[in-house]
């Protein structure tokens, strides 16, 4: 395991414990995982590799459930430690299904813009859109993690290089 991922590891970890804390406080033990008028936030953590170079990624997500399953949210994450700096804004839509008790199945989709600094490159900011599939495992009333599989397609793409990409993902969040 490099560095950069073991550094990534033990920031996650941290924050994750002192925003699992914060989090149980402020809602007083009460249920609100997936509930209509609740909210969760998220935090990213993560390496990726973009342009034949390696990134450290930070970033946080914030969401709002308008009914029960239904949540409305946002995610922004910055990729740095690579050149160019890459800045990522995608609000999303993601029904979780709450019926079953332990295993809650979702289904998700997103736009996403991003930005990229505008070194030596010329590089434009690009838009994606996609959709996601996975399930929540729901640890107790306020904390779940989930895993799943996101396909993500990049609009207004050249045909002749690869115009869309599926990768796992990982889900760590509050809510309250």
């Amino acid at each position: 395991m490099s560095v950069m991922n073991k550094l990534a590891v033990l920031l996650l970890l941290f924050c994750l414990n002192h925003t699992a804390m914060a989090a149980r406080i402020g809602t007083g033990g009460l249920s609100a995982a997936f509930s209509k008028d609740s909210a969760s936030i998220g935090v990213i953590v993560g390496s990726g590799t973009a342009f034949d170079d390696d990134y450290m990624i930070l970033g946080v997500g914030a969401g709002y459930y308008i009914i029960n399953g239904l949540e409305i949210g946002i995610d922004a994450q910055y990729w740095m430690s690579g050149e160019p700096s890459i800045t990522k804004v995608t609000p999303k839509m993601t029904y979780v299904f709450t019926q079953p008790e332990t295993i809650k199945p979702y289904l998700g989709i997103f736009y996403r813009r991003t930005f990229y600094s505008d070194d030596d490159l010329n590089l434009d900011d690009q838009n994606s859109y996609g959709y996601r599939a996975g399930a929540y495992l729901n640890s107790n009333d306020d904390v779940y993690i989930g895993g799943g599989i996101v396909h993500e397609k990049y609009a207004d793409c050249n045909p002749l290089i690869e115009c869309s990409s599926t990768y796992p993902e990982v889900i760590f969040a509050i809510s309250f």
